[in-house]
């Protein structure tokens, strides 16, 4: 069975490990940056990286309110790391002019583990994947403040002085983590989000 096309937000962080993580897990994965890229896709994932830039780049290339419609209408979407801040209804410690795609009903910490000098590694399991926890790798990660109503907690940190913090969320078809899958080489949790494209087309 041919996989699903996702597309990655091709307008900054790290994109090309996206599409390499999802085209092993069994999707047809290309770059997205303009909106009749988006209308082609039956999935999203927007990558790691600076969720400021982000947040400038898709006024910039006409991209938010293409996706901002495509997630009202059910378009499953993957945000890690700046992707989560920018799936997010609420941002702490953002900038005043940063928006996001309103997508999941939490508040998130933005840079909450600290600078790019505090990045760190911990294991993390995800309820719904099975094979043990994650090897998870946080930079100047966000972290879950809380969830609102139909928001599912998927992982907390279970070690070190952030044990506890939600750091992976799910609301219908969209998910989020805090933690970056794409730069360790375990498609799991890609697995995991091409199933929920599978069974939302």
């Amino acid at each position: 069975m041919s996989g699903p096309t996702i597309g990655v937000l091709a307008l900054q962080g790290d994109v090309r490990e996206h599409v390499a993580a999802l085209t092993g897990a069994g999707a047809d994965a290309r770059p997205v940056r303009r909106p009749e890229e988006l209308d082609a896709v039956h999935g999203l994932v927007i990558p790691g990286g600076e969720s400021t830039t982000i947040s400038k780049l898709a006024d910039i290339f006409e991209m938010r309110e293409p996706i901002d419609k495509r997630i009202a209408g059910g378009l499953p979407v993957y945000g890690s790391c700046a992707g989560m801040i920018m799936l997010a209804r609420e941002v702490l410690d953002g900038r005043p002019d940063q928006r996001g795609f309103d997508g999941i009903a939490m508040t998130v910490r933005r840079n909450a583990f600290g600078r790019q000098v505090d990045s760190f590694e911990a294991p993390v399991a995800v309820s719904g994947v099975e094979g043990g926890p994650f090897h998870a790798v946080f930079i100047r990660a966000p972290w879950v403040e809380r969830v609102g109503e139909g928001v599912e907690v998927l992982g907390t940190v279970t070690e070190g002085p952030a044990a506890g913090r939600i750091v992976a969320v799910r609301q219908g078809n969209l998910l989020a983590t805090s933690f970056h899958p794409e730069l360790t080489g375990d498609l799991r949790l890609h697995r995991y989000f091409v199933g929920l494209v599978r069974a939302a087309s």
